[in-house]
This record gives C-alpha cells, structure tokens and sequence, in this order.
C-alpha cells in the first residue's frame, strides 16, 4: 500500500502563533491538494523552537492551537503531525501530534532527547507510543530524538512494529553557513539510514525555516533540508534556505517489519554487522 507525503516545511516566527498556525493550516490545505494522505509539519510550529515565549503562550494539548490544526485535517480530510509547545500544569513540553483525518489526535508524544540549554524551556517528555491507522503502523518523534546518539528512542518504536516514523524537526544553522562547503544533514541521513536500514522502516522529518529571533540560538537560520528515508535509501530531501518555503511530496510503501519480539535483536545484529562492514 503506497500513499503520497507531504513535507510541509514552512516559516515559523517566534512567538506569533497567529500567523504560524495560518502557515501550517495553508501547508495542511496545499499537500491535500496535491493528493497526499498525510503532511508533516515542523517541530514547535505555534511558537518556533527554543523560543522563551513557551514560558507564557504554551497552550494545553488539546486545545486551541491543537484545535486549529485539527480543524483544517477535518476540513481537508488529511492526517496532520506537527509540533506544539504544550503547556501541563506548570510544566512545559516540545510536543508533537498525529491528527486523523477526522480530526482525533492518534498519538501525542513528548520530546525526550532535547537539548540541554532548551531543558530551561521544556521538560523531557514522558512517551513512546505507535497507532495502527489507514498509513499503516506510526510512530511519532521529534527532531533530536532521532540522533544518532539517541536512536534506541526510535528504535523501541521498531520494535512495537512502526512501519513509519513521522519527526516534526527544527534543523539550524549559524547565519553565515556556507552549504556548499559543508552540505547540512550528515547526521540526518545517518541516523535515519541506520533505522530505515535496521527495521524496514520509512523516517519522514521536516523542518521549519526563518530567522531565530530570540533565546540561546537567537541569529540562527532555520533552513529546512527536510528528508525521507527508507529502506530503500533517500526518497526526498526539500530545499535548503531560510526562505526556502514549500511542499515537497514523495510517494511511499510502508513495509512490514521483519520480525516481531526477541528474533529482532538476532536480525538488527545481523544488519549492523553487515552494515559496518560497507565501504564507505
């Protein structure tokens, strides 16, 4: 069973809700035109990533900037994922949801791999979870969850039997990178390389662009780059540039795992073996 996936990457301001959740709900609008069951939209959308005014504008999950979203998937009849600063009590979360087309959140996940100076905004989220739904067996994470130092958070969503992994990201750069020197994604593309290798697996992750106008990282760019990868390698990769807005689709067939329980751990092995053992 294949379907079409959007990579919604699209600007994101920090701390202007209003005209962010105008962009994603565009973004929701244009991958249903172009036929795509689902869009995935970058990591703290509402209120850009790191930004300080999680502190006070973080809303609760659901609610409205949730609901927002939610209306636009029922309206365009499209599954959404996309990042939420979430706001639990006194607590602040770098959340992420998987919305159906009916507009129901399927799955609500927590980052847990944040970056220690951002620790002063959020907190580490508390869930692993996969859905079973019309793409298949999803799992939901977000952005540094899947680095390569990290990838046994992934990797446990394998293991429950994900068939795709949807990651909102925020992926930044000093403002005077200079991509054709030092192309940005090595990290990306090992890592998921490495999962879509191990388990059969398809990772869609897709990043805002703009300008970081405040907080720890305030000056860097935001520049997309978004990526999907499966088992078969690299399947997309979106524009690279602070400016660089757009929907790029891709067609994938989501794959059975290959084995369930304990024979995993024998199979992974094996493929990390042979892995390793590739020129490079």
């Amino acid at each position: 069973m294949s379907y079409r996936v959007a990579l919604g990457q699209i600007l994101v301001e920090g701390g202007r809700p209003g005209p962010n959740l105008d962009r994603a709900v565009a973004g929701v609008a244009a991958a249903a035109e172009r036929g795509c069951r689902v869009v995935v939209l970058p990591e703290c959308l509402d209120l850009g990533w790191a930004h300080p005014s999680a502190l006070d504008a973080a809303q609760p999950v659901p609610g409205p900037h949730s609901d927002r979203l939610a209306q636009a998937a029922r309206e365009h009849g499209i599954y959404v994922a996309a990042g939420l600063v979430e706001a639990a009590g006194p607590h602040r979360y770098n959340a992420a949801v998987l919305l159906s087309p009916q507009g129901d959140i399927l799955l609500h996940h927590r980052k847990i791999n944040e970056l220690d100076f951002a620790l002063d905004i959020y907190d580490v989220g508390d869930r692993l979870a996969v859905v079973d739904c019309a793409l298949g067996r999803v799992g939901l994470t977000i952005c540094a969850d899947n680095l390569p130092g990290s990838l046994e958070l992934a990797g446990s969503l394998c293991r429950m039997g994900a068939q795709v992994i949807l990651s909102p990201s925020a992926w930044a750069v000093d403002a005077d990178h200079d991509e054709a020197a030092h192309p940005y994604g090595s990290e990306w593309l090992e890592s998921y390389g490495e999962l879509a290798y191990l388990y059969n697996v398809t990772v869609v992750g897709v990043s805002n662009v703009g300008v970081m106008t405040a907080g720890a990282w305030a000056g860097k760019i935001c520049i997309g780059r978004s990526l999907c990868v499966g088992p078969t390698g690299v399947l997309a990769r979106a524009p690279y540039g602070v400016s660089a807005q757009g929907t790029t689709v891709i067609e994938i067939e989501p794959q059975q795992p290959l084995v369930r329980g304990t024979a995993l751990s024998d199979v992974v092995a094996s493929r990390r073996r042979s892995n390793d053992a590739r020129p490079t």
